[in-house]
Parts: structure tokens; C-alpha cells; sequence
């Protein structure tokens, strides 16, 4: 089957997106970037920090573990050397970000029609709880399914209508409603949650606010592989180590007491025990009218934590603007450094017990010190201040570049943009650069202008039902009112078969993501990433000398 083929944006459409910049915002009439510059981004250098962050020394990155120690130290120690300034204010390198870590020891037992059933963790479940108590329980709760989970007024939907959830277990699908077209029901309709694409309303981290909002004492989301986009070894991993939360006093405002994921067949044999069958519900649960369903049951949880508290660190590093009245203005390049450390309970060597993350997140981690690189070989410091921010916990709920968003370093009413970076290219280059970002802010007109100038295009997002948007940093400064831009290449690769991108795109999400085997390859071709990398040199560059990127009006993240 052939790779998607994403929408391709035409020269007119260039003209079109920078007509939407006010004239204030246009870009100074200057030469291309200078190729000095761009030619310092480099392959070698990627594969260098690559193999340094991924090895086995750096045990996965883990916050709060002796690999975080080691991954500060050395992105403090490349800053350094290339000539960087401390981006903290208070004279450091790093914005000590305080988190809390827990070991959790779940169990959880239903009973329906006089029938209890214990289940396994976490072949069959796994659930945690970010509640300060280091012992949770939940006894006898009301077991309800609630469709998608869903309250999304602009859509006209609510999968609660009007129940009392409190106290309440509730039973939801992943991802947002696959509400078919009623022109076509083979496909999804455009008008309900953006089609094929994942809205917020589809994110986990949704469905636990949600519930937490309405009171519900815990969550069960439905594992799906094809909607969540993942396998459930990809939640097996997750939810089996130390699960971490930004310090705080009390609840977890963010998730109920028990937030977890049942494995899909384990969910089917739930409702089937209380009658009811798994895709005839889903099938209804795509319909404005569905109802919530009581199971006519309890289910009962108990999460043992082993707690710490862990002082993990945002790094930070700047290039202080050029110009008197701009260089209090910064462009943020942000990329988490963070993976998922080691599990000891995996077989084998230790080397096959560490999750090396290597595409996921060192790749990106190396770009912004090759950003950095390119940026201090200008022969002038551009306007703005640059400041690189790479993030703790990503992985374990954007926590670092949320800390940021809410404790930020520099105002954010002078933060003109963010450019993010999750995963580069390591297959080799494309005809275009996705934009996951697309329809949001004037940055795309940039993006455009740059794309074609390295003769390549612009395209839509081809993977859209992976929620690429609300699954990495940049969504954090999005939601404090911050333009962003966040890129993939995953379509179009040049001298490829046209399934070809499908085929490397879905072995990395279905053998590698977040296993250990996305570790360093020889076979990788990261001609494709240099290039990538030059294009958001140049868009970061165009903003640093002075365009103030502006949200579209149609944009969710526009302030109001």
C-alpha cells in the first residue's frame, strides 16, 4: 500500500499565508541565512551526541536517576564549549524543576452479577496514582462506561449527559470519537473533532482531567493499538516503572485517584460479564446521543507507591540579542532530553534493559546543540535573544516544559516563539516537511518560504491520527499563548517506493518507540535531518531579526 500523501502547499499558497502577516511582522529584506552557519549542522555531529546520550553509561536518561546527572552535565558541558551563556537569570545552566516519583504496586479486582475477577499488572492493566497519600484505595466504586469520555461543547457532544460520576470508576475508549461521514461512512466526517486528525479531546492526559473534573474516583482507558497509535507494550513499559508528577500539596488536580489503561481484551470481558458486547457500545458511543452505560458492578483498587522527591532539571543556554531595544525578546528552541531509563526486570544483559532513546529524544536533544553551533557561527548575533531549553519528564507528561510554561525563566509576553524538536529525520530527504502545526500562526508562511528555498515543499501532517500536537513540548507554550512550530518528516522520501515511508515510519512506533531497541543504528541517513534542521535554523532565524509570529483567528490557542 502506498505512503499518505499529505497535502502539498502550492507557490500561491506562499503569497496567500504571507498576506495573513501583518506588514509590521514581515521579514527585513536580508540575504538567505548565511551558509556559514548552516553549514556547521552536520551528520557526524548528530551521530556524536547521539551515541554519547543513548549509550549504555547514560542508562536511559531517567529523571532523577544518576543518567540525568550525566545527561546535565554534558549538554552544560557542549553550551560551554560553544560559547553560550548560562540561560538561567540566576547565573546557571539549568531551572531546577521538582518533581515527585512513585514506584506503584496496583492491584484491581471487579465484581459483576456476584462474580469477582482479580486482574494481572501489567500484562492486563496498569493504574498509578499522583495523589500525595503513598496509599490509595478505592473500594466498590460504581463501574460506568462513558463512551470517549468526552465534554466538548463547540462539537455539540457530551458522552456524560448530565450524570452524577462521582465517586464513580469510569470505563473509556481511546482517542476521540470516530464519528463516520455521513457523505461516506468509510471515512471520518471533517466536521467532527477535525476528521482522521487527534484533537486534545483524544489524549489520554484529556480523558484523566475529565474524569478528575467530574469527580470520578478512577479511569480505565480502552487499549487500542490502532487509534492509541501504539501497542499496549508501549503502556505495559510505561505504566511498570516510576511514574512522576510535578511536586505539589494535595491531589493531583490532573487525574483522578487511580488513573490506569486496561488491555483491550480484559475490557471486552468486562462489559461482556455484564452483558453487554465491546464493539456493539462502540459502535453507539460514535453517536451524539450515547448514553452512559452503568455496568451494574464495582471495581476496587489499591496503589502502594514508593515516593521521592527528585530536584531534575531543565537545561537552559542562551545567545543574548544583538539589538538594545529587541534582545529582551526570545526565541525558544526547545527538545526533552528525558527517556525511559532502565528496567531491571526486563531478561537479558543489562544493555538490553536500558531504554536507550535515541530517535526519542537524543536525536533531538543533539539538533538543538547543532542548532546552537550554527547560530554562534553567525557573524553577528541575530536580534532577539535565542534562548535553548532542553526539558526534563516529556516523557512522562511534558512536565519540564510545563514547569517552564508556568514558571518561566523569561516573560512570556516577550517569548515571540517556540520551535520544538521531537525525533529527527533518520531515513534520509524528503520532497517536504510536514508541518504538525499547520493552520495555527504566521509561522507557517516562514516555513514555507524556507521549505522552498531548500526546493522542497510544505505538507499537512500525514500521520494526523497520532496527535503529534498534543503529544510533545510545544503544546505547553501553545496553551500559555506562545506560537509554535513543531515539524516531522515521515512522507515523500526522495528515490524511495512510495510505501517506503510507511514502512519505516510504522516499524520505529511498532518495534521501537519507546522499547529498547531504539538504540544507535548503523543503516540511519540523517541527510534528511541536517537538512531539516537548516530549514528551522533559517524560520528561527527570520523571527530572531525581527518577525513577530501572530496566532491565526481560528486557532484554539489564540488568546482570547
Amino acid at each position: 500500500m502506498s505512503s499518505p500523501r499529505p497535502l502539498l502547499f502550492s507557490a500561491a499558497a506562499v503569497t496567500l499565508a504571507f498576506a495573513t502577516i501583518p506588514a509590521s511582522a514581515q521579514a527585513p529584506a536580508r540575504d538567505q541565512a548565511p551558509a556559514a552557519a548552516l553549514a556547521t549542522i552536520s551528520a557526524d555531529d548528530l551521530v556524536r551526541h547521539i551515541k554519547v546520550l543513548a549509550s549504555d553509561e547514560f542508562e536511559g536518561r531517567a529523571p532523577g536517576s544518576n543518567g540525568e546527572t550525566k545527561t546535565v552535565a554534558y549538554l552544560t558541558q557542549e553550551f560551554k564549549k560553544l560559547g553560550l551563556k548560562p540561560g538561567n537569570p540566576d547565573g546557571t545552566w539549568v531551572q531546577a524543576v521538582p518533581l515527585r516519583g512513585q514506584m506503584p504496586k496496583p492491584t484491581l479486582s471487579y465484581t459483576i452479577a456476584g462474580k469477582t475477577v482479580a486482574l494481572d499488572f501489567p500484562e492486563q492493566f496498569v493504574a498509578h496514582s499522583t495523589s500525595a497519600p503513598d496509599q490509595v484505595t478505592v473500594d466498590n466504586s460504581d463501574l460506568v462506561f462513558v463512551g470517549y469520555g468526552v465534554q466538548a461543547p463547540e462539537f455539540g457532544w457530551d458522552d456524560y449527559k448530565g450524570m452524577d460520576v462521582r465517586g464513580k470508576t469510569l470505563l473509556m475508549l481511546i482517542n476521540d470519537p470516530a464519528v463516520p461521514d455521513p457523505n461516506n461512512p468509510a471515512e471520518l466526517d471533517p466536521a467532527m473533532f477535525r476528521g482522521k486528525a487527534m484533537t486534545y479531546y483524544g489524549r489520554w492526559t484529556y480523558k484523566y482531567e475529565i474524569a478528575a473534573k467530574l469527580g470520578a474516583k478512577a479511569a480505565l482507558i480502552i487499549h487500542e493499538t490502532r487509534p492509541a497509535a501504539y501497542p499496549w507494550d508501549v503502556v505495559r513499559s510505561g505504566g511498570n516503572g516510576e511514574q512522576f508528577s510535578l511536586m505539589r500539596t494535595g491531589n493531583d488536580p490532573d487525574a483522578p485517584a487511580v488513573p490506569g489503561w486496561i488491555q483491550l481484551d480484559q475490557a471486552k470481558a468486562m462489559l461482556a460479564a455484564a452483558g453487554y458486547d465491546f464493539d456493539a457500545l462502540k459502535k453507539q458511543a460514535v453517536t451524539k446521543d450515547f448514553r452512559p452505560v452503568s455496568l451494574k458492578g464495582t471495581a476496587s483498587f489499591k496503589v502502594a507507591n514508593t515516593s521521592r522527591t527528585i530536584a531534575s532539571q531543565n537545561v537552559v543556554a542562551l545567545i543574548e540579542g544583538s539589538d538594545p531595544k529587541l534582545k529582551d525578546e526570545l526565541v525558544v528552541y526547545s527538545a526533552h532530553w528525558d527517556h525511559l531509563g532502565i528496567d531491571e526486570r526486563l531478561p537479558g544483559p543489562r544493555s538490553k534493559q536500558i531504554y536507550h532513546g535515541a530517535l526519542d529524544n537524543a536525536s533531538g536533544t543533539a539538533a538543538l546543540l547543532s542548532l546552537a553551533k550554527a547560530y554562534q557561527a553567525l557573524p553577528t548575533p541575530p536580534k532577539r535573544s535565542i534562548l535553548f531549553l532542553a526539558t526534563t519528564a516529556e516523557e512522562r507528561g511534558l512536565l519540564g516544559a510545563k514547569y517552564y510554561a508556568s514558571h518561566p525563566l523569561y516573560p512570556l509576553k516577550k517569548t515571540v516563539a517556540n520551535i520544538n524538536i521531537d525525533g529527527i529525520n533518520a531515513w534520509g530527504k524528503t520532497a517536504q516537511i510536514e508541518n504538525v502545526t499547520s493552520g495555527h500562526s504566521s509561522i507557517d508562511a516562514l516555513l514555507l518560504k524556507h521549505a522552498q528555498s531548500q526546493g522542497r515543499n510544505m505538507a499537512n501532517d500525514s500521520r494526523p491520527e497520532l496527535g503529534s500536537f498534543y503529544r510533545a513540548d510545544q503544546l505547553e507554550f501553545a496553551r500559555v499563548g506562545v506560537p509554535v512550530l513543531y515539524t516531522k518528516a515521515r512522507s515523500g522520501y526522495l528515490n524511495k517506493p512510495d510505501d517506503y515511508a510507511a514502512k519505516v515510519v510504522d516499524h520505529y512506533f511498532g518495534k521501537d518507540y519507546h522499547q529498547v531497541t531504539d538504540d544507535v543504528r548503523t543503516d540511519w541517513d540523517f541527510s534528511g535531518g541536517v537538512q531539516d534542521i537548516g530549514l528551522l535554523f533559517q524560520v528561527g532565524l527570520d523571527i530572531a531579526q525581527g518577525v513577530t509570529p501572530t496566532w491565526n483567528a481560528t486557532s484554539e490557542f489564540k488568546p482570547k
